[in-house]
Parts: C-alpha cells; sequence; structure tokens
C-alpha cells in the first residue's frame, strides 16, 4: 500500500479547542448556560413566590411557608437541568437521579442508617451532658399532621441540595476535571455556602463539607442519588420534627420533642445545630467507613453518559 492510501484510510486527528473537548462542549461553558438557565428562571420564580409569601404572611418556621421556598429553587432547578438535558442528550438519570428508582430499597436503607445515626448521636450527647430530650410537645392528630408535613419538607430539602451539590453541577465537573477533583470541589462549594448560614462561622461549614463528601462517595458507590436523598431527608426530619432541634442555624415550629443543647459550641454546635458539634465530624468520618465497607463497586458516572459527545 502506498504512502497516499494510508494517509487516506487514517481517520483524522479529532480538532479541540476553547470551546470543544473530547467530551463535546467543554464543561466549563456548559455549566455557565446552566447557571444562567437557572439564574433566569429563579428570578422569574421569586417574584411571584415572593409576593405570595408577602400576601400569605408566611411564617418560614412551618412547614408550609418553607414549601412555597423551596419551590422558588427546586422548581428551576429541575428545570434547567431538563433543559440541558435535552441539549446534550442525557437524562435525569445521567446525572443522577432515576426517578424509576425513586423511594426504592435504597432510599429507605439511606433512611433507616441516618436516623438510626442521629439517634445514636443525641445519646451520646445526653451522656456527655450536654443534651437533654425535653418534654413532648404536640399530642392528639398534630403529632401526625406534622410528621407528614415535615417528612414532605425534609425530602423537598434533600432532594434541592443533594442535586443542586451532586446533580448536573458535579457530572459536568467530572466530565471536566475528573470525578474525585469534581467532588472535592462541589463539596468545597457546598461547605462554603453554609458559612452565610446563621451562626454559620464555627464548624457547620467543615460538617456539611464532610457531609458531601461521605454522600458523593455513596453516590459513587450506589450509581445515583437515591440513597444520600434517604440519609439527608431522615436526618432533617428526625432533626426538625422528631427532636425538634436546630438545623444548619435554622429554627423550627410543630415539632415532638423539645430538645434542649447546655454546654460549649464545640460539643453542642451552639446556634448553628447538631452539624457544628465535633460528635458529628466523628459520626462523619465513621460512616465514611461504614460506607466504603458496605457498598463496593465503581457505579457513577455511567461511562457511556461521560463518553457521549453532546
Amino acid at each position: 500500500m502506498s504512502d497516499a492510501s494510508e494517509a487516506m484510510s487514517t481517520p483524522p486527528m479529532p480538532h479541540y479547542g476553547i470551546l470543544k473537548g473530547p467530551n463535546g462542549l467543554r464543561a466549563g461553558w456548559r455549566l455557565l448556560i446552566f447557571v444562567a438557565i437557572l439564574v433566569l428562571l429563579g428570578y422569574g420564580m421569586s417574584s411571584s413566590v415572593d409576593a405570595l409569601t408577602r400576601r400569605m404572611h408566611a411564617d418560614f418556621s412551618t412547614p408550609l411557608a418553607n414549601v412555597l421556598l423551596l419551590d422558588l429553587f427546586l422548581l428551576p432547578l429541575m428545570i434547567a437541568t431538563w433543559i440541558m438535558g435535552r441539549i446534550e442528550r442525557r437524562t435525569f438519570a445521567d446525572y443522577g437521579l432515576p426517578w424509576r428508582r425513586a423511594f426504592g430499597r435504597q432510599f429507605w436503607h439511606g433512611a433507616g442508617l441516618s436516623f438510626a445515626s442521629f439517634t445514636i448521636l443525641l445519646l451520646v450527647m445526653r451522656l456527655a451532658g450536654v443534651f437533654l430530650f425535653g418534654a413532648i410537645a404536640l399530642h392528639g392528630w398534630d403529632v401526625w399532621k406534622y410528621a407528614a408535613a415535615w417528612a414532605v419538607l425534609a425530602f423537598l430539602s434533600a432532594l434541592l441540595e443533594d442535586f443542586f451539590y451532586r446533580g448536573y453541577l458535579l457530572f459536568t465537573l467530572t466530565t471536566g476535571i475528573g470525578f474525585w477533583p469534581a467532588a472535592v470541589v462541589s463539596s468545597l462549594f457546598m461547605g462554603g455556602m453554609h458559612y452565610f448560614n446563621p451562626s454559620g462561622h464555627g464548624l457547620g461549614p467543615v460538617s456539611a463539607t464532610m457531609y458531601c463528601l461521605v454522600t458523593v462517595l455513596v453516590l459513587r458507590r450506589t450509581g445515583n442519588l437515591w440513597m444520600p436523598l434517604g440519609i439527608h431527608a431522615a436526618w432533617t426530619w428526625g432533626e426538625v420534627y422528631f427532636y425538634g432541634a436546630t438545623d444548619s442555624g435554622f429554627r423550627s415550629n410543630g415539632h415532638l420533642l423539645t430538645a434542649a443543647f447546655h454546654g460549649t459550641p464545640l460539643l453542642t454546635g451552639g446556634g448553628f445545630g447538631v452539624e457544628a458539634s465535633i460528635f458529628t465530624l466523628v459520626l462523619l468520618a465513621l460512616w465514611g467507613v461504614i460506607f466504603s465497607v458496605w457498598l463496593r463497586g465503581v457505579r457513577y458516572p455511567n461511562p457511556a453518559a461521560v463518553q457521549q459527545q453532546p
């Protein structure tokens, strides 16, 4: 075969530039498009929700007002992700949220482990002399009404936070810089945002960063966000409703027990809540070990979805 024939049979090398990389449009540009869509949708949603909450004189320590506030962010997030999925020819499952697995076994495994862990954490704090369970604050129908209302809110809150930091953002960063660098970036982003929560200048942001890294590990091993969602939702429900503790700097109304903390913020978490306690950091480290041993294999991200050329 002649040199000319060999040259004609050899496929041309792909040309990559500032816009296009091996996985199609570079991750940074796709993230900019995503953020632009999210900001535009969020701005439009915020105007209508703000007017509604003012008219209702909404109290954001109650479940209903919080659901309205979460919708302000959750709906634009879902719509922006759907639009990017259409552009990139990817699905919600590629971004870690397969709807057909909603509330399956993995979700409840995560929820059970999380609620049990939180209860044990409070028992340890009780033995350390910095926590009291308090009296029962609800009776009759209110017990079930608020239990259901806070369960819905806890799941929506988990869905918003987990899918924002570990959905499209994590997947797209992974296509650009690799999984674990993307996991570290998204975890630091989540932890940094918690710095702006009430009383967020202590260990709260550190705990949020560790939590994000641990649940990223769970995502890596299970292939989707449903176990992390169960972990997050059950923790929030137990903290806000069942025990009546402060959640990331925010207090709530309509809780079953009246938790009381006293002592140094290093042990109690102070105004931020239990998450900012040194006990929680130890628990998160234990979770990392448990999930590393319990969950095996690598199931995220889907290689076919990463290599797809949008």
